[in-house]
């Protein structure tokens, strides 16, 4: 087998792509042929040591992916050699092969292809648990999502639409806003051209958005909180502009607003069989066509770093999937 191997954790390019022994699933474990692997934030963010978990060294980065079960460890009963599943286990995705928890492994339907599944887990997982579990989206209600044209921004709009909610996207560019409104987005804010208080006002009719999803953090987090509605749910789901903002807690007190956590590994962990219903329901979503992937790109798993230097120029779309041949 081959994969990218970061043995010391200083960025991107001190990632090596190795030939290395193919390893033998233990109890609890299967050896998973990798057909596809997404790019997520903490996967740029695990190579440079700035994620919270750091894995022991070396390791091979890569949360998330899909293939095909080539053997299985002793005590898995539930999945077979050849099965087809997709799997969230923090690390291992960018390579031809990895060795992965069986409990952590999702089983996929015949007609589910391995690219919309490495790019599936995470950003769908994430914005359930945020909507309908941690803001208790009701239907009508308005949903303001920041940073709407990335892989969690543009799941949020998918999953804020199948729950009767109106939505508006706010992204950084023009076409961004366009791919918004292309997959459901009631409205739009280029928050580079247009004030986005003064947007969201217009876009409200005064009253602001009921929920408001924060994948960004940055400038814009103290502008979005001060439009938000009475009783309104700000959602802190992560920080991709690099920068934690600050909220004067002054501001949740004159709105009756909350600001509610979103993370959605510590919940998986905590609650496994509610995540395990929810996920089931989101394999459901997918089959009835209320949600699918937004895939911005594939490249070859050989073009890893390629591929990080297109996420890192905040240029994607979607999700950016690495597939093997």
């Amino acid at each position: 087998m081959h994969a990218w191997l970061c043995e010391n954790p200083t960025g991107i390019d001190a990632l090596n792509w190795k030939e290395l022994p193919t390893p033998a699933p233990k109890a609890g474990e299967v050896l998973i042929a990798i057909k596809a692997a997404s790019l997520n934030f903490p996967d740029i963010l695990i190579v440079q040591n700035k994620y919270q978990m750091k894995p022991a060294l070396p390791f091979v980065p890569g949360s998330e992916y899909a293939g095909v079960i080539e053997a299985v460890g002793e005590g898995v009963k539930h999945l077979k050699v050849g099965q087809s599943v997709a799997c969230l286990s923090g690390t291992g995705g960018f390579g031809t092969h990895t060795i992965a928890p069986a409990a952590l492994c999702i089983p996929l339907p015949p007609d589910f292809p391995f690219v919309d599944a490495a790019a599936f887990i995470m950003i769908y997982a994430t914005s359930h648990h945020a909507l309908v579990d941690r803001a208790q989206l009701k239907a009508g209600e308005t949903v303001l999502v920041l940073g709407a044209a990335g892989g969690v921004g543009t799941s949020a709009i998918q999953i804020a639409k199948a729950m009767g909610a109106r939505v508006i996207a706010a992204a950084s560019t023009q076409e961004k806003c366009d791919l918004c409104k292309k997959i459901g987005a009631d409205a739009t804010i280029n928050y580079t051209t247009e004030n986005l208080r003064d947007a969201i006002k217009a876009l409200t009719d005064g009253k602001g958005p009921d929920v408001i999803y924060d994948p960004v953090g940055g400038d814009f987090a103290e502008p979005a909180f001060r439009s938000i509605a009475w009783r309104g749910r700000y959602l802190v789901v992560g920080f991709a502009s690099g920068t934690i903002p600050a909220l004067p807690l002054n501001l949740p007190l004159l709105k009756v607003a909350s600001i509610v956590g979103v993370f959605w590994g510590a919940f998986a962990k905590a609650e496994p069989k509610a995540n395990a219903a929810m996920l089931g329901e989101l394999v459901q979503w997918y089959g009835q066509g209320k949600i699918k992937p937004v895939i911005d790109r594939t490249m070859p798993m050989s073009e890893l770093k390629a591929a990080y230097a297109h996420m890192g120029s905040r240029g994607v779309m979607g999700k950016l999937v690495m597939v093997n041949p």
